[in-house]
């Protein structure tokens, strides 16, 4: 299987078509795969019941559309030094959201950011070892950055994951 990136920050991400509609195997494989990413090729075309070939010529065609955009290990925060996290929220200059955008991505300890419509423009998830580093990505790093006019922040008690899509 080839290994997909994710787009850069503020890039579209896109390839310039729409996919074609996923069809039943298609669903199967993306419930496999978000189940656990490292399958082999072998094991996927076992558990979706079709051909090795078919499942491998799939799971391309799957990642060519844009519709598979990377395989990672997903990580637990806390056992890996990271022991606070907290949302923040960013009110931004009008038209300076690529550039905010950019300069985020550049900042250590913010895992995901996206931009949004309503009282804040951006939230961004930051993941630091201790609250004195968490203090310091907020209050120096991140509203030092050209265009961010303000910043509210809210601490993460406890996460978990949703049900997920069914594919």
């Amino acid at each position: 299987m080839s290994q997909a990136t994710n787009p850069a920050p503020g890039a579209t991400g896109g390839t310039g078509r729409s996919a074609g509609p996923l069809d039943e195997v298609d669903r199967r494989i993306l419930r496999e795969l978000v189940g656990d990413g490292r399958l082999s090729i072998r094991t996927l075309a076992e558990r979706v019941h079709v051909s090795r070939t078919n499942a491998y010529a799939r799971v391309e065609r799957l990642i060519q559309d844009g519709v598979i955009t990377g395989f990672r290990a997903q990580v637990a925060p806390e056992l890996a030094g990271l022991g606070t996290s907290a949302y923040i929220a960013l009110t931004i200059e009008q038209n300076t959201w690529r550039e905010v955008s950019e300069e985020l991505a550049r900042v250590r300890y913010v895992e995901h950011v996206a931009l949004l419509s309503g009282e804040h423009d951006v939230l961004a998830l930051v993941r630091a070892p201790d609250n004195a580093t968490l203090r310091n990505v907020v209050l120096e790093r991140v509203q030092s950055i050209a265009g961010v006019l303000s910043t509210r922040s809210w601490l993460v008690f406890e996460e978990f994951d949703g049900a997920q899509n069914s594919w």
